[in-house]
């Protein structure tokens, strides 16, 4: 990297998380590569060129706007700097991104999933709980593995927890959710609180448990339900629980504020997963929209 880049990464640290500098240091050193330079140099019609190579390679249009993002922010830093008078990526031509809708369990499958853990023993208690942080609050699994003990407000019934850009929101969890966390409190995590640690949620050897471990807790439990393994993980919970509250009537504004949405237009992809289940249960229910044999 150039000392133009390095610049830019060493003051993104300070900005970001870690995982979003390393996708800036990934996608400039790949056009470095393409440019045979430092982006720092690059004009807007080799930038024009570039994007229309990473289209003519079939990149996915995530991949390309991920990079024009990157591109973009580098720029305005660089005209921060004094360093050049212009973004030559601001012009850039995106391809369309196509926004699939989210999939998620059924109301049974979730209860099944959550059933699975069922248990007395320390991890059991914890694997309960954990599932019903993410199922019933919506929480992004880096957010339920980030909990410290004093994140939970069992006699509220509230969950302060830290979501994306540092910006901390209180979700409001159900009796079953709130119930389980305090047999986990009660029964297992004291006994799996062998390093006193501040974390919510501890591993079998006493650590925090990772974003890893809940990856694997959820594939475990999956197997247990006669789910899928492989289709289960732990924001499929978080698009279940978003679901579920808008076929229940709650309003799209509210939904936003506890999953943590800057954009409105996030939460409404929910409505369509809603919209499109009504759909599919009235062709499946109704005499005159069954289809003929």
């Amino acid at each position: 990297m150039d000392s133009a880049v390095d610049s830019f990464l060493a003051l993104s640290t300070a900005r970001f998380a870690p995982r979003t500098v390393d996708a800036y240091r990934r996608d400039l050193s790949d056009v470095s590569a393409r440019l045979g330079g430092s982006p720092a140099d690059a004009t807007p019609d080799q930038l024009a060129g570039y994007v229309a190579q990473l289209r003519a390679d079939g990149l996915a249009a995530t991949t390309i706007a991920r990079r024009v993002a990157a591109l973009r922010s580098f720029y305005r830093h660089q005209i921060l700097l004094g360093a050049r008078p212009d973004n030559p990526a601001a012009e850039l031509d995106l391809p369309r991104r196509r926004r699939a809708l989210p999939k998620t369990l059924s109301p049974g499958e979730a209860e099944r999933l959550i059933e699975a853990a069922a248990g007395t023993t320390p991890r059991s208690l914890r694997d309960r709980a954990v599932l019903e942080l993410l199922y019933g609050a919506g929480l992004r699994v880096s957010e339920a593995v980030g909990l410290e003990r004093a994140s939970v407000d069992l006699e509220n019934r509230l969950v302060r927890c830290i979501g994306k850009g540092s910006k901390e929101r209180i979700v409001p969890i159900g009796r079953e959710a709130a119930d389980a966390l305090r047999r986990y409190l009660a029964r297992g995590r004291p006994y799996l609180d062998t390093r006193h640690r501040p974390e919510l949620f501890l591993n079998a050897k006493g650590g925090g448990l990772t974003r890893a471990g809940a990856f694997l807790i959820l594939r475990r439990l999956a197997g247990a339900a006669g789910l899928e393994p492989e289709r289960v993980h732990p924001h499929l919970l978080r698009h279940s629980f978003a679901t579920h509250l808008l076929e229940g009537g709650a309003d799209l504004r509210s939904v936003q504020e506890m999953l943590g949405h800057a954009d409105l237009a996030t939460t409404e992809l929910y409505t369509h997963v809603s919209d499109r289940r009504r759909r599919e249960s009235y062709f499946r229910a109704h005499p005159h929209a069954r289809k003929k044999a």
